[in-house]
């Protein structure tokens, strides 16, 4: 049994070979690599490409999924505790992929389950498949995750991909660069985790300073749902927002523009069309990702 908690868990080989085996998935399809087991999916928040890919991914592999992705019309509704909610679900799933708005409820789910738990997002903490499929779309598209030069922009405080990303890419020598207003700048204990590592990074206020030197710009959402004072929010919503014309020419030819989605405006449809937007084929790259995840979480690779 494996979990996939968090992306600390993993070790430099064992993310090249969790990407060598999605990889690997992609090319060689193993319809019935999961035939007879089944999938629990929770989403105690919403979701749309995580869920989703999910779901298509256990499809693809030969698992039946059940689950919910609403609390609505569910025991928790009546008052059920959280735990009792894992216990149960565990009995009736061979691995449960959970989301859930509050950080550490997915080691809870562990702590508790019986059958294997991946983390599919935990509040403004961690969410590893997404950092596994943006490696993937990394490895695929500049041909190694060695020694790059990537820029965080936006809410860096709250995202959580961000937070996993850095963390996986300090095994790959990686130079940062985190682009936020103060008031969402990267938090000082992720910082700090880097300055141990002996890694590079530096803080700024706007892209347009640093997009002739970076091989990766991985565009975040600003995050109104995690704002507990929304006059906060509104002294950043609109922080950034980059256009074509903004990029195009500006950049490194092979400079790729990356992002968890969903975009509200900080990316304009105008952006879509330049070859440097990955975002879409770094959303379907999730389904390949999480099939392996799930392979490797029930033991059949």
């Amino acid at each position: 049994m494996r979990n996939f908690i968090s992306i600390q868990e993993l070790s430099r080989q064992e993310i090249l070979d969790l990407l060598a085996l999605a990889k690997e998935l992609k090319e060689q399809p193993e319809p019935d690599l999961l035939k007879g087991k089944i999938v629990a999916t929770l989403f105690f928040e919403p979701s749309t490409r995580t869920r989703l890919s999910f779901t298509s991914a256990a499809y693809r592999i030969g698992a039946n999924v059940l689950g919910f992705d609403s609390i609505q019309g569910t025991s928790v509704m009546k008052g059920e505790s959280f735990e009792d909610t894992i216990r149960m679900v565990s009995s009736y799933s061979d691995v449960i992929v959970i989301r859930h708005p509050q950080d550490g409820t997915a080691q809870r789910a562990a702590n508790i389950s019986s059958v294997p738990v991946i983390n599919a997002g935990d509040g403004k903490n961690e969410h590893p498949s997404q950092t596994l499929l943006d490696l993937y779309t990394i490895q695929e598209e500049l041909g190694s995750l060695e020694d790059k030069k990537i820029a965080f922009i936006g809410d860096l405080k709250y995202g959580r991909t961000v937070h996993s990303l850095t963390r996986a890419m300090k095994h790959f020598h990686a130079k940062f660069y985190f682009v936020a207003p103060d008031l969402i700048q990267m938090p000082r204990y992720l910082l700090q985790e880097l300055e141990e590592a002996g890694l590079e990074y530096s803080l700024h206020r706007h892209y347009e300073e640093i997009l002739a030197e970076i091989d990766i710009l991985y565009m975040t959402r600003i995050q109104k749902e995690r704002f507990e004072d929304p006059k906060d929010f509104e002294k950043v919503e609109s922080a950034y927002r980059i256009e074509k014309e903004d990029i195009v020419g500006k950049c490194q030819e092979h400079m790729i523009i990356l992002h968890p989605l969903p975009r509200v405006d900080e990316i304009a449809v105008s952006v879509d069309e330049c070859k440097h937007a990955l975002y879409f084929q770094q959303a379907a790259n999730g389904v390949p990702v999480r099939e392996a995840m799930m392979a490797l979480a029930v033991g059949k690779k």
